[in-house]
């Protein structure tokens, strides 16, 4: 004999069918989290980002220590040309008065040269400064991007959390109004096809989208409204209703 049980027994399986669906996508959804709010893709950017940073501040670490290099030179450079005007300013012998402008002419072009130096190293630190401007421009605006979807992915789990929760407790309240042989062949067809129960609507069986042969329909209409019908297309107990056509 076959299974039986009451008709409005058998529509909560449907019931039970959407709380099982709403479960299967809220698990999916939290799976796909972070990959959904691109996570991954905005930590890779800010890493980025920071490298390209770092990189630049090196560079410019290096350009003032160059500036510093060309400065003190210019320094050493005027100390001497300093000294030699001096010397010139005091001396009274022609020959050392002729060195020392010749060496005077000399310091003054080095000095020029060092201030051009100086001149280039300083265009190129004000370039460096402005690109490093706009990476901290880029890397905060990356990472309010990455905060937001990390208090996003927080605000989400939560909430599909607290679906999956009370779906449970939905679900719950129904498995313990059902029959328990009926439910034991809910979960039994569930776990091999995938679908436990299918709501025939209009001849056509919801688990699998394909309307009943009128072969399949024939047997359908006569069988009780207690008998426990399987669909013949999903394995999954045919829930009969009102608008199931028949």
């Amino acid at each position: 004999m076959g299974l039986s049980a009451p008709a409005e027994k058998q529509a909560l399986l449907l019931d039970l069918v959407a709380c099982d669906l709403s479960t299967a996508r809220a698990h999916t959804a939290l799976s796909n989290l972070v990959a959904t709010l691109h996570i991954g893709t905005l930590e890779a950017a800010v890493e980025e980002i920071k490298s390209r940073r770092h990189d630049v501040l090196i560079e410019s670490e290096g350009m003032r220590a160059e500036l510093a290099r060309a400065e003190s030179d210019v320094q050493v450079v005027e100390a001497r040309i300093a000294k030699d005007t001096e010397r010139l300013e005091h001396t009274s012998s022609v020959k050392d008065a002729q060195g020392l402008e010749h060496e005077l002419e000399s310091l003054r072009k080095r000095r020029a040269d060092l201030e051009d130096i100086e001149l280039a190293i300083m265009e190129r630190l004000d370039a460096t400064e402005a690109t490093m401007k706009g990476i901290e421009g880029e890397l905060g605006t990356a990472e309010k991007a990455l905060l937001e979807a990390r208090d996003n992915e927080t605000t989400e789990t939560a909430r599909l959390t607290g679906e999956v929760m009370a779906t449970g407790t939905t679900r719950d309240d129904i498995v313990a109004s059902l029959p328990e042989d009926l439910y034991a062949l809910y979960e039994r067809q569930r776990e091999r096809y995938g679908v436990g129960a299918s709501h025939l609507r209009a001849g056509i069986t919801s688990a699998s989208g394909v309307a009943l042969t009128e072969s399949d329909l024939q047997t359908v209409r006569n069988a009780s409204a207690d008998a426990v019908v399987m669909c013949p297309d999903s394995n999954a107990i045919l829930v009969r209703t009102a608008e199931s056509g028949l």
